[in-house]
């Protein structure tokens, strides 16, 4: 699928197309626009709360917005611009979801992965997936969970400039603030992240004692990790760094240049039941009635 962030993705006339042809009321036109920017929407909202399930709820509210909103899109600004506008509002100013993990400081994050005990790896023979999906959900999760120790604005900043790959410029854009004033925020925020990873997390500083593998079995008996639900990994999944490689930015304000390459190594997921719900999303009578669907 197009990376809306993409420097490629200047060019908008095919998201201006469909949004023409979904304002004349063609379905299909509007099923595509939708699935262009669906997954990514998606992305975004599981670094902001967490759980994917969640992450799909919020990606329904944003898209919601965007569809019965769209008859004032004028043109004024790129879609992708208009489009991530409304998501970055959205995030920044939803409630907290009853399934969402509360945030951390990265003071008592550290205390809480500390506090996990270092286990040997379970018995393959006692779970029902293989061990080393088990290690991978338990990172993704961990490294994850070190998102939330950001603010709400940070961890957006950070998702959009450094995970995803977005310019200083789209990233503004998307935040309406200057390019320079992202390009700052993203600095602050990446120095944050690093500095808690460089004291804690093995994967980028090995003379830290916190290793994956040791934290596996605690992860699973502390619920973080259910082997018989895994939320982030699979088998075969595609990694943001696939899905974003065109737009993947030099590191130059951390003097690890691999920390970040964790985050872009996370799965890009997409819902289970995206068609589903996209049609599902399409038959909302709020959805028919302002663009009134053929």
């Amino acid at each position: 699928m197009p990376n809306p962030f993409a420097e490629a993705a200047d060019d908008d006339s095919d998201d201006v197309e469909l949004v023409r042809q979904s304002k004349g009321g063609n379905r299909e036109s509007l099923e595509r626009l939708v699935l262009r920017h669906q997954a990514w929407i998606y992305n975004i909202a599981v670094r902001m709360v967490f759980d994917p399930q969640d992450a799909e709820e919020v990606t329904q509210e944003v898209l919601i917005k965007a569809v019965t909103r769209l008859s004032t899109f004028r043109g004024e600004s790129k879609f992708r611009t208009w489009l991530y506008r409304i998501t970055a509002n959205h995030v920044l100013n939803m409630k907290r979801r009853g399934g969402e993990v509360v945030p951390h400081t990265f003071s008592t994050y550290a205390d809480a992965i500390n506090g996990t005990p270092d286990l040997d790896l379970p018995d393959p023979r006692s779970v029902p997936v293989d061990v080393p999906l088990l290690v991978e959900e338990t990172k993704v999760a961990c490294t994850t969970g070190m998102l939330l120790c950001l603010d709400r604005r940070q961890r957006l900043i950070f998702t959009l400039g450094e995970i995803i790959g977005a310019c200083d410029t789209v990233g503004g854009e998307v935040m309406e603030m200057t390019a320079a004033n992202f390009r700052q925020c993203l600095a602050r925020a990446r120095r944050d992240l690093y500095h808690f990873m460089n004291r804690q997390c093995g994967l980028v500083n090995a003379s830290n004692p916190c290793r994956c593998p040791k934290k596996t079995k605690g992860f699973i008996d502390a619920g973080h990790v259910d082997p018989h639900h895994l939320l982030f990994v699979a088998p075969h999944v595609q990694r943001i760094r696939d899905a974003a490689a065109d737009t993947i930015r030099e590191i130059d304000e951390v003097a690890d240049q691999t920390f970040a390459a964790i985050f872009r190594d996370h799965p890009f997921l997409e819902s289970s039941e995206q068609a589903g719900w996209i049609r599902r999303l399409l038959d909302l009578p709020e959805v028919r009635a302002t663009l009134d669907l053929n």
